[in-house]
C-alpha cells in the first residue's frame, strides 16, 4: 500500500471525518507536515511518533492528537506494522464551542496548547462505533454529527481525560514503555520485563507511569488490548481466538475485561457497530 491512504467517511458543514491508513515504513522522522484546519485525530491501531520542534507524543489508542492548522510537526514509526486512525474536522465556530478555553491557544484561529490527552473507554467505545456504522453504512447523517459532537465533548471533558505532566526526562521514560507495549500487545508482560527493556527498577517503573499518564501501567496495558479488540471484532468470527491473540487466559476473561470497559459484550458491541438502530 501507498505509504498514506485516506478514506473520507462523513463529511457535513460541521463536521468531517476520515479514516487515515499509513503504513509505517518510514522509520525516520518525515519531512516536516502543516496541516490546513485544525483536527483531531484518534489512533485506533498501531503506534505513530508525532514531533512538534523538541517535543514528542506517543500517537496510540489511548490518546488524541491535536493537528494544529498550520503548526508543523513530523511523524515517526519506531514499531512496524503501520498505524491507522480516525481524523475528525471540526468547524472554527463549533471547535470554539466545544473546547474549554483552557486547552486552546490565545489566537484567531483555534488551536491547542497541548499535542495530546490520553482518552477514557467510553471515548474508544465512541471512536470504534462512528468507524464501524460509518464503514458499512449503518448510520444516518444527523445521528452521525450527534456521535461525532459526543465523541469531541468526552474527548475533551476535564473529568475524562489527563494531560501529560512530570519532567521531560520522565516522559521520554514512559514513552519507551508505551512503544513496547505496542509492539506485541498480545504478550503478556512482567514489570520486570519492562524495566529490562527500558531501564530502571520496577518500583520506580511503576511510580513514574502513574504520575506522567494518571494511571497504572497494567491498566494502560489493559485498555490497549481492548482498543484492539474494538478494531478488530465487528469483523471477528472467533472470539476466542482474538481473545488469545491479544494475551487473555480465556473467552471469559476477555469477555469480562471487555464488559468492565466498554458497558457491554463483545457480541453486543458488534451488533450495535453493524446494526442501523444501535
Amino acid at each position: 500500500m501507498p505509504e498514506f491512504k485516506v478514506d473520507r467517511l462523513f463529511d457535513a458543514a460541521t463536521v468531517s471525518v476520515s479514516r487515515v491508513l499509513c503504513s509505517g515504513t518510514c522509520r525516520h522522522r518525515s519531512a516536516e507536515e502543516c496541516a490546513s484546519s485544525t483536527h483531531l485525530v484518534f489512533p485506533y491501531r498501531g503506534l505513530f511518533l508525532r514531533h512538534v520542534g523538541s517535543d514528542q507524543s506517543v500517537a496510540d489508542a489511548n490518546h488524541v492528537l491535536f493537528f494544529n492548522a498550520g503548526e508543523g510537526y513530523q511523524v515517526s514509526h519506531p514499531a512496524a506494522g503501520g498505524d491507522a486512525c480516525l481524523s475528525l474536522g471540526i468547524s472554527q465556530p463549533l471547535l470554539r464551542e466545544l473546547a474549554p478555553a483552557a486547552l486552546l491557544q490565545p489566537r484567531d484561529e483555534p488551536g491547542f496548547r497541548m499535542q495530546s490527552l490520553r482518552i477514557d473507554a467510553r471515548a474508544q467505545v465512541l471512536v470504534a462505533l462512528l468507524r464501524h456504522s460509518l464503514q458499512h453504512g449503518t448510520i444516518e447523517s444527523l445521528e452521525a454529527e450527534s456521535l461525532v459532537l459526543t465523541l469531541v465533548c468526552r474527548s475533551l471533558g476535564p473529568r475524562t481525560t489527563h494531560a501529560p505532566g512530570a519532567t521531560h526526562a520522565r516522559r521520554r521514560l514512559v514513552d519507551r514503555v508505551k512503544m513496547l507495549l505496542a509492539s506485541d500487545l498480545g504478550r503478556r508482560w512482567t514489570l520486570a520485563q519492562i524495566a529490562a527493556e527500558v531501564g530502571g527498577s520496577p518500583v520506580y517503573l511503576t511510580q513514574v507511569f502513574r504520575q506522567v499518564e494518571g494511571m497504572p501501567l497494567y491498566r494502560y496495558h489493559l485498555h490497549l488490548r481492548l482498543a484492539r479488540a474494538l478494531d478488530l471484532v465487528a469483523q471477528c468470527e472467533d472470539v476466542s481466538a482474538l481473545a488469545q491473540d491479544l494475551g487473555f487466559s480465556s473467552h471469559s476473561h476477555f469477555t469480562a475485561a471487555f464488559s468492565r470497559a466498554y458497558g457491554r459484550t463483545p457480541t453486543e458491541f458488534r451488533q450495535a457497530a453493524l446494526s442501523r438502530h444501535a
